[in-house]
């Protein structure tokens, strides 16, 4: 049973997510801000965590970055309605995706399964086809990254990301490509969590030697991770 922790001080929201959640075999865990969300995942880390903007006490921002600090467990942001600060200040943070208010629980339902489904297909990959490149190591043993012998702290997106370029290095993977292959859904106009996760992988991973970055955008297509000889 897939463990989940909801944290969001809208009662009646909580509790239309809580129950179509349990009737899809969830085992639901609510918070009513994101301190008490916090002492919920020190006694029982769940499995993805729905962390809303706006709580008292502790705001959904700044649980995230207490979050982050010790553990890159999946969390989805949800947002005010065309609030774009708010959606790209998340995914800065290190949020696997966001979802406006108001929402289906249905396509919540939906978001979960891709970043879980993402999860799991990478547990279930050879454990020692480690892949190495460019001073960036990623061991799917144990889903970690090193940069130059340092560990690097991933969220899920950004490691799924990693691994869908570092597998085709030097090719062009369009942004529709990856978002498929790595968030689990199909790129819509005005989507731009895949742009932003890339923009912080960017910022973990670094340039090579020579300045180059990693991570090259091809304006209109797609991005390119280019190795050392292709930067030279």
């Amino acid at each position: 049973m897939v463990k989940l922790l909801l944290a969001d001080d809208d009662a009646r929201l909580s509790d239309l997510i809580k129950e179509y959640f349990d009737g899809e075999g969830y085992d639901v865990t609510h918070a009513w801000n994101g301190r008490e969300a916090l002492e919920l995942m020190a006694v029982n880390m769940p499995d993805i965590v729905i962390l809303d903007v706006m709580m008292p006490e502790l705001d959904g921002f700044e649980t995230l970055k207490q979050i982050r600090n010790k553990s890159a467990v999946p969390v989805i942001m949800l947002t005010a309605k065309g609030d774009d600060i708010d959606r790209i200040l998340g995914l800065e943070m290190g949020a696997d995706d966001y979802l406006s208010k108001p929402f289906n629980p249905r396509e919540l339902l939906a978001r979960i399964k891709a970043i879980l489904r993402r999860a799991s297909q990478e547990r279930e990959d050879d454990p020692t086809a480690d892949i190495e490149l460019s001073g960036v190591l990623l061991r799917r043993k144990d889903r970690t990254v090193y940069l130059s012998g340092e560990l690097v702290e991933l969220t899920t997106s950004e490691y799924t990301l990693l691994e869908c370029m570092l597998m085709a290095p030097g090719q062009v993977l369009t942004k529709q490509e990856l978002s498929e292959k790595a968030l689990g859904r199909k790129l819509t106009m005005y989507d731009r969590s895949l742009d932003m996760h890339i923009s912080n992988l960017r910022k973990k991973i670094g340039n090579l030697e020579n300045g180059d970055p990693r991570i090259k955008t091809v304006r209109g297509v797609g991005y390119i991770f280019v190795s050392n000889e292709q930067g030279a």
